[in-house]
């Protein structure tokens, strides 16, 4: 490896590590005292650097204390792009689902300290769970585009793949609010397997109501 490639790459460590320890101040932070308790100024300063510093990274407190979470997306889809071709969509979603909560490298959300404190804290104030929302909908968009590269089809003129994500999708958030409510951290695997098997039964029931007025029309 040359020298110039070494410099570019030592940066890169660098600003990993920044942005890491800023979303772990902030994370830490917001549990301990609340996030209204928080500034950004105190955030920035327990992770030794500047405000300036804080804000190349972050565009605010809520954004570095859920800065954690955004890339359980990337592993659900990770896990969504290596599932076998031959399965339907729907399928491949909740399984790859199944996969995260099932590595234990992954280390889903009941297995990583105080995530399920965080999502807690989300419920209850609302700019905080408008961060959580935006990063669902940038892993949802990442997962329409593996969901349409599977079917063969262009997302934008082919609504499948929309449908599929927002189902599979839906049926998780479903399973994480229920979890967050009950108050028993270590639920989430059987929360989402009741949240996608519900999934499955209204899709059953859709399938035969769709047959049964396909047969009415038929015949009429």
């Amino acid at each position: 490896m040359t020298p110039e490639r070494k410099i570019p790459e030592r940066r890169s460590r660098k600003a990993r590590r920044t942005r890491d320890t800023l979303a772990q101040a902030a994370f830490e932070l917001v549990l301990d005292r609340g996030l209204r308790n928080v500034t950004v100024e105190e955030i920035a300063e327990a992770a030794d650097v500047d405000r300036r510093t804080f804000s190349r990274y972050f565009p605010s407190k809520e954004a570095a204390a859920l800065d954690s979470l955004r890339g359980d997306g990337d592993r659900i889809n990770a896990a969504l792009r290596a599932r076998p071709a031959p399965e339907p969509p729907l399928l491949a979603y909740r399984r790859a689902v199944l996969d995260w909560l099932a590595d234990p490298e992954a280390e889903a959300w009941h297995r990583r300290p105080r995530i399920f404190e965080l999502l807690v804290v989300a419920e209850e104030e609302p700019t905080l769970y408008a961060v959580f929302h935006h990063i669902r909908v940038d892993a949802q968009e990442d997962s329409i585009a593996i969901v349409a590269d599977r079917l063969g089809v262009d997302p934008r003129q082919d609504i499948r793949p929309a449908v599929t994500v927002a189902a599979g999708a839906g049926a998780l958030l479903a399973a994480q609010a229920a979890w967050v409510r009950g108050g028993r951290p270590d639920a989430l695997p059987e929360r989402v397997a009741e949240a996608f098997g519900a999934l499955a039964e209204t899709a059953g029931e859709a399938a035969e109501a769709t047959e049964e007025a396909s047969e009415t029309e038929a015949t009429s």
